[in-house]
C-alpha cells in the first residue's frame, strides 16, 4: 500500500530565505536545523507576527522569526515563565493557596493569590529561595490542549480558575501548561524550561481585588522582576532604588505639595498652596503659547444632561467610568458629571452656523473631568478620580487635517524639549470596542498616518490602541532614570461631528461635515506634574519652582534690609520669601535645600551695607557667590524667561 507523505510547510526567515519542513514540525526543530547556536539561545518565535513558545507546531506556511533574549519581545515570555515559576513557588509553601491571574506587566511579573493571611517580607524571602529551587530543578514547561470538561475537571478545586474557564467561548482553544507538580490554565507562551529563569527578583506584595473589582474577595498579589542578564537585573534594581527617592507621593507631602484625604475622597487631589503654584506656572506657560498660536478659550460646566453623553455615544461607550447619574427633582433630565469635554465644546460650534472661512476652529480649555477610576487603580497623582486637562478641540475642513497635526507635534515637541525628555511618537488604531463603520475608521487612520508620514517622525504602530471614536498619536517621553511616562495626545475623530450634526458651509454654498480633532498636550496637569517631581526629584527648574528664592537675614539687625530685597524680587515677578527664623543660620539653609528652593539669598552686615546679597544655589554645597542685587534679579528673571533646566 503506497504511503501518503507528510504535508510541507514553508517559513520565511528574517534573511528573506526560506525553510521548508513537514508538517508538525515545531518551532524549536527549526531553530536547530538553522544552527545550533541559535538553538542553545533561543527562547520563543514570532510566527507570523505573533509569539509562540518553541514546542509550537508548524502547520501552514509563515513567516518566522527565532527570539532570543537579545529580542526585546523575548523579554515578555521569560516574565510570563517567571511568574509561573513564582506560583509553583507558592503553592509548594502554601499548598492551599488559591491561584488568579498571573501575567507579565513592563518591567517584571505578578500573580495573585487567595491565602488567609497576607504575605510578609519573611514570605517573599522564603518564596523567593523556593523559586530558586524550581528553577534548579528545570522542570519542562509542557503545553496541552484539553476540552473544557477536561479542564473543569483539572481545576476542580480551583474557584478562581473555573470563573476563568466558563467565560471562554466554546469554540476556543483552550490550552494548560505543567511544569513540575504545578498545573495553570494559560495560553503561554512559555519558555521551553524553568531553568531559563535566572536572573529575578521578588519585590513587594500588596492586596488586590479579584478582577480588579473591589466588591469581589481581596488576593494577595506579590510582584517581582526578572532579566535575562545579572546585570540587566542589578541596573533595574537601581532604578528602582531611585525611583523611590523620587516617589512624587513622598515628595509631594514632605514639600507641601499636595494631598489627598480620606474626607474627601480617594483620587480626589487637594492642591495646597505649593503645589498649586506649579500648576499655575503650567497653565499660564501653555495657555500663553496657545494664545500665540490662535486658539479660542472657553469655560464650560462641571455636569451635563446625560442625554448629551448619550448623544454623543460616551454613555454607551465609557459608561464603566462615568459617575452614577444624578436625579434633580422636577426636571425630566438627569445628570453626569462629565468625564470630558467633547461633547460641550462640539456645541459651542453646533451655536451657529460656521463658514469654511472660520476654519480651523481651535477651542481650548484647562477644565476638571471626572472618571471612576477603580479603587485598587489610583495612584497619587498619577491616576486619579478629578483629572484637571489642558483639553482642546479643533474642528477644521478634511484638507486641513495634516497642517494641524503638524502644529499639533511642534507644540508637543517644544513641551519635550522644555524639559529636556527624550520622546517617540506612538500611531493608535481601531480598537475593538469603537463607535462608527470600518469606511469611516479607515478615512481617519489613512488621514493620520499620512500626517506622520509627511511630517518625516519615526513612529511606532499601537495595534487596538486608539479611543473608541478615532485613532491617534500618543507622545511618550523618558524620565531621568530612564522610566516612560504618556505625555500628549492628539485623537482624530469623524465620528462626533456625525453624531451631533455638525455642519460648516463650504465655498461651493452646500453644507459639509467639519474634521474633530481631540488633543491634550500636557495631558493632565496632575499626572504630568506627578512626572515632573519624579523626573527632577523635587528640584523643579526655577521657572516652575514654587518657591525660587529665598531670602535668609543673618540675625535680626538685618532683616528689614532682608525684607526690602525679598520686595523687590516680588515686585520683578519672582516668587521669593523672606525667612526671618532666629534659627542658625546653617540651619535655615539646609531647611531651604530640602525644601529645594533653587536660591538662597543671604544678607548680614556687608551685604546690607554694600547693596549685595550673597547667592547660593540648590545642590551647591557651601559655595557661595556675593552680587549685586540688580545682577542677581537679572539672572534669575533670565532663568525664568529662557526656561532654563538648570
Amino acid at each position: 500500500m503506497a504511503m501518503v507523505s507528510a504535508k510541507a510547510v514553508r517559513v520565511r526567515l528574517p534573511d528573506g530565505s526560506s525553510l521548508e519542513v513537514a508538517a508538525g514540525t515545531t518551532v524549536g526543530e527549526v531553530a536547530r536545523r538553522i544552527g545550533a547556536g541559535l538553538a542553545k539561545a533561543a527562547v520563543a518565535a514570532k510566527l507570523d507576527g505573533r509569539i509562540v513558545d518553541l514546542m509550537h507546531s508548524l502547520e501552514e506556511d509563515g513567516e518566522l522569526r527565532i527570539l532570543t533574549g537579545k529580542d526585546p519581545e523575548a523579554l515578555g515570555v521569560l516574565r510570563h515563565s517567571a511568574a509561573h515559576v513564582l506560583a509553583t513557588a507558592v503553592r509548594r509553601l502554601h499548598p492551599g493557596a488559591g491561584i488568579g491571574f498571573g501575567p507579565a506587566i513592563e518591567e517584571g511579573f505578578y500573580y495573585d493569590f487567595d491565602v488567609s493571611q497576607p504575605f510578609t517580607p519573611e514570605d517573599l524571602e522564603a518564596i523567593e529561595a523556593e523559586m530558586r529551587k524550581v528553577v534548579d530543578a528545570d522542570h519542562a514547561f509542557e503545553r496541552r490542549v484539553v476540552t473544557k470538561e477536561e479542564a473543569r475537571d483539572l481545576f476542580k478545586d480551583d474557584p478562581l480558575k473555573i470563573e476563568r474557564l466558563e467565560e471562554l467561548g466554546d469554540g476556543e482553544v483552550i490550552t494548560v501548561y505543567r511544569d513540575g507538580l504545578f498545573l495553570d490554565l494559560c495560553r503561554g507562551p512559555h519558555l521551553p524550561s524553568t531553568g531559563r529563569v535566572k536572573h529575578f527578583k521578588l519585590l513587594s506584595t500588596a492586596g488586590a481585588y479579584w478582577r480588579g473589582d473591589e466588591r469581589r474577595q481581596m488576593l494577595q498579589r506579590i510582584y517581582g522582576t526578572a532579566w535575562f542578564s545579572k546585570q540587566e537585573l542589578d541596573e533595574h534594581l537601581h532604578r528602582l532604588e531611585e525611583a523611590k527617592k523620587r516617589d512624587h507621593r513622598v515628595l509631594g507631602r514632605d514639600l507641601d505639595l499636595f494631598s489627598i484625604q480620606d474626607e474627601v475622597g480617594p483620587g480626589l487631589v487637594l492642591w495646597h498652596p505649593k503645589g498649586a503654584r506649579i500648576q499655575f506656572a503650567l497653565r499660564r506657560w501653555i495657555e500663553d503659547e496657545l494664545d500665540r498660536r490662535s486658539y479660542e478659550f472657553v469655560y464650560t460646566p462641571h455636569l451635563a444632561g446625560e442625554r448629551l453623553f448619550a448623544r454623543s455615544g460616551h454613555l454607551q461607550a465609557y459608561a464603566e467610568l462615568m459617575y452614577p447619574a444624578l436625579e434633580v427633582q422636577g426636571e425630566r433630565d438627569a445628570y453626569r458629571v462629565k468625564p470630558m469635554n467633547c461633547p460641550m465644546h462640539a456645541l459651542i460650534y453646533a451655536s451657529r452656523q460656521r463658514s469654511y472661512r472660520e476654519l480651523p476652529l481651535r477651542l481650548s480649555e484647562i477644565a476638571n473631568v471626572y472618571r471612576h477610576e477603580r479603587s485598587g487603580t489610583l495612584h497619587g497623582l498619577l491616576r486619579v478620580r478629578m483629572l484637571t486637562m489642558d483639553d482642546a478641540h479643533i474642528f477644521c475642513a478634511p484638507e486641513q487635517i495634516e497642517d494641524e497635526i503638524f502644529d499639533m507635534l511642534d507644540l508637543a515637541s517644544l513641551v519635550m524639549r522644555t524639559f529636556g525628555f527624550e520622546y517617540h511618537l506612538d500611531f493608535a488604531t481601531r480598537p475593538e470596542k469603537r463607535i462608527g463603520s470600518d469606511a469611516v475608521w479607515d478615512h481617519a487612520e489613512a488621514a493620520l498616518e499620512a500626517a506622520l508620514k509627511r511630517s518625516g517622525t519615526d513612529y511606532r504602530v499601537d495595534p487596538g490602541g486608539g479611543a473608541f471614536y478615532g485613532p491617534k498619536i500618543d507622545i511618550k517621553f523618558r524620565d531621568a532614570i530612564g522610566r516612560e511616562w504618556q505625555g500628549s495626545t492628539i485623537q482624530l475623530d469623524f465620528i462626533l461631528p456625525e453624531r451631533l450634526g455638525l455642519e460648516y458651509i463650504g465655498p461651493d454654498n452646500r453644507s459639509h461635515r467639519p474634521v474633530m480633532m481631540h488633543r491634550a498636550i500636557l495631558g493632565t496637569l496632575e499626572r504630568f506634574v506627578g512626572g515632573l517631581i519624579e523626573h527632577f526629584a523635587g528640584a523643579l527648574p526655577v521657572w516652575l519652582a514654587p518657591e525660587q528664592v529665598r531670602v535668609i537675614p543673618i540675625s535680626e539687625p538685618w532683616e528689614a534690609s532682608a525684607r526690602e530685597f525679598a520686595g523687590a524680587l516680588r515686585a520683578k515677578g519672582i516668587r521669593a520669601t523672606l525667612d526671618p527664623r532666629a534659627d542658625t543660620l546653617n540651619y535655615r539653609i539646609r531647611d531651604a535645600e530640602v525644601h529645594k528652593v533653587p536660591y538662597m539669598a543671604v544678607i548680614g552686615e556687608r551685604e546690607a551695607a554694600a547693596g549685595t546679597v550673597a547667592v547660593r544655589r540648590r545642590g551647591a554645597g557651601t559655595k557661595q557667590e556675593v552680587m549685586g542685587r540688580g545682577a542677581f534679579i537679572e539672572r534669575v528673571l533670565r532663568e525664568i524667561e529662557t526656561r532654563a533646566l538648570s
